[in-house]
């Protein structure tokens, strides 16, 4: 198992790793353990599908405008780049990138089968287009379903966030991320890319969960429904990602305050977006 160096364990916020857990008391519904997110996530994530299908979220047509270099299609060749989409869900990600450029091919997986299966009913679907699949990619290897070194481009997409509690022993840090990114490699392109939009440290949504005592461990909470969430600083993801050999292109965070009127509330939203590229 890759486990991360204690470099990684000096940040103020995220990474007090050896600190003890901080457990859900007030939620008697859910088992006080992080093994048993982990364990169910796949089940969860299958439920908020069913629930909310392709309704929750929206279309990301802002990757064309952030990352478009990064997909455009390469010079007098007669095939596009291949990308592969770690947590597809309903395919907000997959369908604006095709549609925005002819020639590429998307590998996506998600570990909820009903998210894959809204991905092939989408009417924009076509296996000539896209691939999807299920995976954990915490336990599965993506290469039992893409060869090796094939990939130009993955998109992590509020996915890595997601899976940070792949094992039962807390001390072992930060739990499953270092262990995705070597997952991931093992199918990019010597000299690929990773780009990577995700919450960052002090985002509304995160004090809202620490209020409501909804903390499992320093950085990582659960939210109502058992799906789980983390928040990132700039430090800890540019040495999580120099650990698993990648150099960092572009890192920054991203503030936006959004003023929801009916309920009267302003929100303070933070993201990190990063670009990191592959040196092996």
């Amino acid at each position: 198992m890759y486990v991360v160096p204690p470099a990684i364990a000096v940040h103020p916020f995220c990474c007090r790793w050896k600190q003890s857990h901080r457990w859900i008391r007030s939620m008697a519904k859910y088992p006080e353990s992080d093994e048993y997110y982990q364990k169910n996530a796949g089940k969860f994530w299958d439920k908020f599908y069913k629930r909310h299908k392709n309704k929750f979220f929206k279309d990301r047509h802002y990757l064309e405008k952030d990352w478009g270099q990064y997909f455009s299609d390469y010079a007098h060749s007669a095939s596009g780049k291949i990308v592969l989409e770690v947590g597809c869900g309903a395919g907000n990600t997959i369908f604006p990138l095709i549609a925005a450029f002819p020639k590429l091919y998307v590998q996506a997986c998600d570990i909820s089968p009903h998210a894959v299966a809204l991905v092939k009913s989408h009417a924009e679907f076509t296996e000539d287009r896209v691939n999807a699949f299920v995976c954990d990619v915490t336990v599965d290897s993506l290469l039992e379903h893409i060869k090796p070194s094939s990939v130009d481009v993955i998109t992590l997409v509020g996915v890595l966030e997601l899976y940070n509690s792949g094992v039962s022993d807390p001390a072992i840090s930060p739990y499953r991320m270092p262990w995705i990114l070597q997952n991931v490699k093992r199918v990019l392109k010597p000299d690929g890319y990773v780009l990577l939009r995700d919450y960052a440290i002090g985002d509304f949504a995160q004090v809202k969960l620490e209020n409501k005592n909804q903390m499992i461990s320093d950085g990582f909470y659960v939210r109502g429904d058992g799906t789980c969430s983390f928040y990132f600083s700039e430090d800890f993801l540019s040495t999580l990602f120099f650990q698993a050999g990648f150099r960092t292109v572009d890192i920054s965070t991203y503030c936006k305050q959004i003023k929801n009127c009916h309920k009267n509330i302003t929100m303070d939203r933070r993201w990190i977006r990063a670009v990191f590229n592959n040196l092996e």
